[in-house]
């Protein structure tokens, strides 16, 4: 009672008689539309995978020429990109004596091997006549020793007729500020073939002779940099043990034996790290300051590793 008396003052006895009067309240409801703005329904868009000559279609359609891509990759055919059946050298080589276990069990393995060089010294002889294990040894080395001294004085149209194409960039890489002494001082064991083989490329007749050859000598080598510093080598001459890969396209009437590459066996003595020069830095001058005038400190070079 006290709460509808509240909102009888509150609004006033008219306001209250005009919102319970009955014609109001029989009055019926309106309801209006009001329309906003319309908005377009797009489909969800599935892409799907086009064609590679689909794609092709609709860029000459649009006006653009894609370039047209050269996969293809040159070779060359007067040698081969790699070693075919790399010879395995045994393990303690030119240390071992032959009258001990374990160089009767190195002589065994070798005669293993030999039977699958047998096969190939023949196709040899098919294309190579004058060919033979007992001259060739020999005359591999004259090879090995001529592309050497053609390195050192960079005679490079000599030693492109003495070495294969892919044995080239590998043995004048980072020479061209350096200079080289090398020498050839005698052999310590005659060279001998170890291992032949014939692969073929692109086709099947197209043979490719590769004899290795196990060359046990004394070398001296000397290399330096461009600032006259000694990098590696001696000048006392060391025991070089060296198989070396000799390569001839047999079907190539006009072909000749080429240094090809050099197997380093995996338990070979690490080589001798190269000395670098390298520059120190300097103080910081100001302007009208000679370096006499100021003390310079010894610093240390903290080591770096260096690759080649």
């Amino acid at each position: 009672m006290a709460a509808s008396m509240r909102v009888v003052r509150a609004l006033g006895e008219p306001r209250l008689a005009a919102i319970l009067s009955p014609i109001r309240l029989l009055s019926p409801i309106t309801i209006v539309p009001v329309r906003t703005k319309k908005r377009a329904y797009r489909l969800p868009y599935k892409r799907e995978k086009s064609t590679i000559e689909e794609l092709m279609h609709k860029a000459k359609a649009a006006g653009m020429v894609a370039p047209q891509e050269n996969l293809a990759r040159t070779i060359n055919v007067a040698c081969t990109a790699d070693i075919a059946d790399p010879y395995v050298p045994p393990e303690g080589d030119a240390r071992l004596s032959t009258l001990s276990k374990e160089g009767l069990m190195q002589r065994k393995d070798l005669l293993k091997q030999k039977a699958a060089s047998q096969l190939a010294i023949r196709k040899v002889k098919n294309f190579d006549e004058e060919f033979s294990t007992k001259t060739f040894p020999e005359k591999a080395q004259g090879i090995f020793i001529e592309a050497h001294r053609c390195l050192t004085q960079f005679d490079r149209h000599k030693l492109h007729s003495l070495v294969t194409e892919r044995c080239y960039p590998m043995m004048v890489r980072g020479n061209r500020y350096r200079t080289i002494r090398w020498s050839f001082e005698e052999s310590i064991e005659p060279p001998r073939v170890v291992h032949v083989r014939c692969p073929e490329m692109i086709s099947k007749g197209n043979l490719y002779g590769q004899v290795t050859v196990r060359v046990h000598s004394k070398q001296i080598l000397m290399i330096y940099d461009r600032f006259g510093r000694v990098e590696c080598g001696s000048e006392e001459p060391r025991d070089v043990l060296e198989y070396l890969v000799f390569e001839a396209h047999l079907v190539n009437p006009y072909a000749e034996w080429r240094l090809h590459g050099k197997i380093v066996p995996s338990w070979a003595p690490a080589k001798d790290p190269i000395v670098k020069t390298v520059m120190l830095p300097s103080p910081k001058l100001e302007p009208g300051q000679e370096l006499e005038d100021v003390a310079i400190e010894k610093q240390e070079v903290a080591a770096k590793q260096w690759y080649k």
